[in-house]
Parts: C-alpha cells; sequence; structure tokens
C-alpha cells in the first residue's frame, strides 16, 4: 500500500496535476464561502474541463473542490450568520456569535483547524477502509448491482427527511429520463417521439447543469440579496491561528466530530448537513462548558467542522467500492467519473490502481492546502462575500451554457439543461429533492442493464434476487431505509404540529 502510495504522491506533486489541486481547492473555498452556491454546483461548471485531462488529474482537482467548498461554508456562516454550505449550518450558531464579540478571526482559525484534522482523519479511514470493501465487493454478480442500485435509489430519496413521497417520486423520475432513447436490449426507440435527439437519450452533464447550477440561478435571482451584513472588524492573523489552549480545549470535540462525520459519511445519502447536527449535540451534551454553546463556544465551532470535513473521506468510500455515492456532490463526482470513463466499483481498484491512489495521495496533500487557504480567507474572505448577485448570476449562467454546449457541440443540450433547470427550479419549490432525479438517471442503467443479466441468466426467475445472499442484504437495506425514513417523517411532523 506504500508503494502505491508514494506513486499516487509523484502523480500529486507533477506541476499541472498539484496547480490544478490548488486551483481546485481555492475555488471550492469561495464557492463554499457564497451563500446559495454548493460544492456540487462548482464541480458542475468544472465538468467541461474535466474532458480535456487524465483521470488521475481530474478527480484530484474535483476532490480538492470537494473539500474546499466544505470548509468554505464556515466562513459566511461565522461573518454573515448565512451558512455557504448546508454543512455548515451548526457552525454559525457560536461561530457568529464569536464574530459578533469581535472574534472573527478566531473562530475562523478554529474552524480551519477543525476541518483540516476531519479531513486527515476521513481519508486515513479511507485508505484503509475502501481497499478491503472493494474485495469484499469483487463477489458481486448482476442480481447484486441490480439490488445495490435499488438501495443507492432508496437511500437518496430518504434523504428527504420530511416527506418521503417527494424524494421517491424524485427518484422515480430520473428513472423516467434513463430510459429515454434506443433499448440495448431490443433495440427500439422509447419515448422519443419521432425526434432524432432524444434517440441517444439524455446526456448525464447537461442533466447535471440543469437540476443543480441552472435551477440554483433561476432561484436566486428573483431573490434581492444584502450585501453588506458583514461585521466591520479588522481580522489579524495572529489572533486567526489557535493557541495551545484552544487547541487543547476543542481537542475532544475534534475526536468526536471526525468520528461521527467519518460514520454518517459512509452512509449513503446522509452527509454533512447531518453530521454537523448530531456532532453538535453530542459535544454540547458531554462538554463541561454546555451552557456557553450558542453564546461563542469554541467547542461548537470545532466539533461541526471536524464532522463535516470527515465526511468527505467516508462518502468517497461507497463511491470508490461501489459506485454508490454517498451524498449530492459525490453524486455529481460519480457523474463526472462516468463521463470520463472510470467506473467506480471493486474492478476500479484492480483495472485502474493508479487512479484510486492518486486520489487518496491528493485527498492527504488537499488537506494541507485547505489548512493554508482556510487562514488565508480570515483576511479576503470579507471582500470575496461582496461580490455582488447580480453579477454572480449570470456569469454562472453564461458558465452553464458554455458547459453543455461543449458536451457534443450541440444546442440540444443546452435546451436540455434549461428543460431540466426548470423542473429543477419547480423541485426546489415545492420540496423536492433534486439528488435523487439525479441518481436515478446515473443509476437507471445500471439497475436496468443488471437486472436484464440476471433474468437471462436465470431464466427470467426473480427469486434470484432473493437467493443471492448479498443481493437479499441489499434489498432488505433498502426496505429498512424507507421504513425509518418514514418514522423520522412522522416524527418531524408530528413536532411541527406540537410547535404551531
Amino acid at each position: 500500500m506504500l508503494d502505491n502510495l508514494f506513486a499516487g504522491f509523484s502523480i500529486v506533486f507533477q506541476p499541472l496535476t498539484f496547480g490544478l489541486m490548488v486551483f481546485g481547492t481555492t475555488l471550492g473555498v469561495i464557492i463554499g464561502a457564497l451563500p446559495g452556491m454548493t460544492g456540487s454546483m462548482g464541480i458542475i461548471l468544472l465538468l467541461p474541463i474535466v474532458y480535456y485531462l487524465p483521470a488521475d488529474t481530474a478527480m484530484i482537482m474535483l476532490a480538492g473542490l470537494f473539500c474546499g467548498a466544505m470548509m468554505g461554508g464556515s466562513v459566511s456562516a461565522i461573518l454573515l450568520r448565512t451558512p455557504g454550505t448546508p454543512s455548515a449550518s451548526a457552525t454559525l450558531l457560536d461561530g457568529y456569535p464569536l464574530c459578533q464579540q469581535g472574534k472573527a478571526g478566531k473562530a475562523i482559525g478554529i474552524a480551519t483547524v477543525a476541518s483540516f484534522f476531519g479531513g486527515i482523519f476521513s481519508t486515513a479511514c479511507l485508505i484503509l477502509i475502501a481497499p478491503q470493501l472493494a474485495r469484499v465487493a469483487l463477489q458481486f454478480q448482476a442480481a447484486d448491482f441490480f439490488s445495490l442500485s435499488i438501495f443507492g435509489l432508496t437511500i437518496m430519496a430518504s434523504a428527504s427527511a420530511k416527506n418521503i413521497i417527494k424524494g421517491l417520486l424524485a427518484g422515480w423520475i430520473g428513472l423516467l429520463a434513463s430510459t429515454v432513447g434506443i433499448d440495448v436490449i431490443v433495440g427500439v426507440d422509447r419515448f422519443t417521439f419521432g425526434n432524432i435527439y432524444l434517440m441517444g437519450g439524455f446526456q448525464l452533464l447537461p442533466v447535471l447543469i440543469g437540476v443543480f447550477a441552472v435551477a440554483q440561478v433561476f432561484t436566486e435571482v428573483p431573490v434581492l440579496k444584502d450585501e453588506n451584513r458583514i461585521v466591520e472588524q479588522k481580522i489579524k492573523m495572529r489572533d486567526v491561528i489557535p493557541s495551545l489552549g484552544d487547541l487543547k480545549a476543542i481537542s475532544m470535540a475534534l475526536i468526536v466530530g471526525a468520528v461521527i462525520g467519518v460514520f454518517i459519511g459512509i452512509i449513503p445519502g446522509t452527509g454533512g448537513a447531518i453530521s454537523c447536527f448530531l456532532a453538535y449535540n453530542v459535544v454540547q451534551k458531554f462538554s463541561k462548558n454546555r451552557d456557553q454553546f450558542g453564546n461563542g463556544a469554541i467547542e461548537g465551532v470545532a466539533a461541526p467542522e471536524a464532522s463535516n470535513n470527515g465526511t468527505t473521506g467516508g462518502a468517497m468510500i461507497p463511491m470508490l467500492t461501489l459506485g454508490v455515492p454517498g451524498d449530492a456532490v459525490t453524486a455529481v463526482m460519480l457523474g463526472a467519473l462516468t463521463l470520463i470513463g472510470v467506473k467506480p466499483g471493486p474492478l476500479l481498484f484492480i483495472e485502474m490502481p493508479h487512479v484510486v491512489y492518486a486520489i487518496f495521495s491528493g485527498m492527504i496533500t488537499i488537506q494541507f492546502v485547505m489548512l493554508i487557504l482556510g487562514f488565508l480567507s480570515a483576511k479576503f474572505a470579507p471582500y470575496v462575500l461582496k461580490v455582488p448577485y447580480q453579477i454572480l448570476m449570470p456569469v454562472i449562467m453564461v458558465l452553464c451554457v458554455v458547459g453543455a454546449f461543449t458536451l457534443g457541440n450541440s444546442l440540444f443540450d443546452v435546451l436540455v439543461a434549461v428543460v431540466f433547470g426548470v423542473i429543477g427550479f419547480f423541485m426546489r419549490k415545492y420540496g423536492y429533492p433534486g439528488a435523487p432525479l439525479v441518481l436515478g438517471v446515473i443509476l437507471g442503467p445500471m439497475a436496468e442493464d443488471n437486472l436484464n443479466r440476471a433474468m437471462l441468466v436465470s431464466g427470467n426467475d426473480w427469486t434470484i434476487l432473493l437467493q443471492r445472499p448479498i443481493s437479499l442484504f441489499f434489498l432488505i437495506l433498502s426496505v429498512v431505509s424507507i421504513v425509518f425514513a418514514l418514522i423520522a417523517a412522522y416524527k418531524i411532523n408530528q413536532e411541527e404540529k406540537k410547535a404551531s
């Protein structure tokens, strides 16, 4: 393993790869700090570049953006009381009070160190767990992959905790969209309505751009943003770097947050938004300073930031080994891998080990780059956060159009991106999650192809899905995930009724 890691570092420190890694991480921090922007949108904007890069270089750049965006969300949470990403939602509970006390630099410094620790811990878990899980996954057959894809769809749909039906409907729309085009088994047209452009089906890139990026632009355009909410204060670098006393005070919060983050990240369909609140609550319950939480406790900043960055490595474990993303961002990364001809799964560790270990080595290096950028962000973040949305959103829209067009030099792909952008806008407006739809487009062909193979092997015997232990295991998990989601949705609705 060490030899493979050293080979990975040799790839990481090639001038082009290292430069793009720093670029991706820097862009991720900026995107994460801008409220309304997300890591998944940032990755989508980079997809046109990915086409012209080697697979290992492309994935290192995207991993840098993923980790940078996760940390960048804390900057606006601390300075604006507006989390740049959902994963920073718990950070503002104590980060913003620290800012009001004139300790914005200290809060950003604590968040940066916590992000670094959580990222390093999760990367270590990724390196140790992923190869072992891949060896187990090598035993998968067609029926097992079909059940796995169903599990991926149900767990992502169940992420819509308040309304599981909306999550399932969104996933169903994605599955329906994946059936458009020529059937690969029978060779007949499906849902093309005589349109030759639809014979090839909906390409993944325009769908991704539409559901995430274009829909976000449509959502933000009608909203007038208040650009001057930053608390004006001079932040000195010596106030940003935490003291030994601060590090000692947050040590337990770092460990607890990182462990929870990795555990939650491994579970598909969860992500940093869940882990940050869970870590915050756990650390608060066992802290000696629980009365300070909500009023500027540095543990209240450290725990959620260690946790949400802990999910980065954790979320990549199922994505690389099983081809099932851990959250919305890794769902987009899965799409990026598919676009450049890399198929995540157990065979990836055998067929393309250089890509896997380049990602591992890159994830380690990214954390140190992110540590430096985090400290620097305390000085420059207030200026970045003041970029007017009247300028930002048109630029993003232009990049979306260019990105969709470059796929096949076709205006039809631009039209697909706009149509799915409209669909994504109304989904957001009425509370339908976008991730299950994208997962439907990605996992739909996988489910269909493997179901066909399973039926051919078994002579159209559907019980093969129950006879295979691995297949049965994932089917049971699918049922359990939906049942638990229904229970969670019921509890949330009951609490909302009591509150009202």
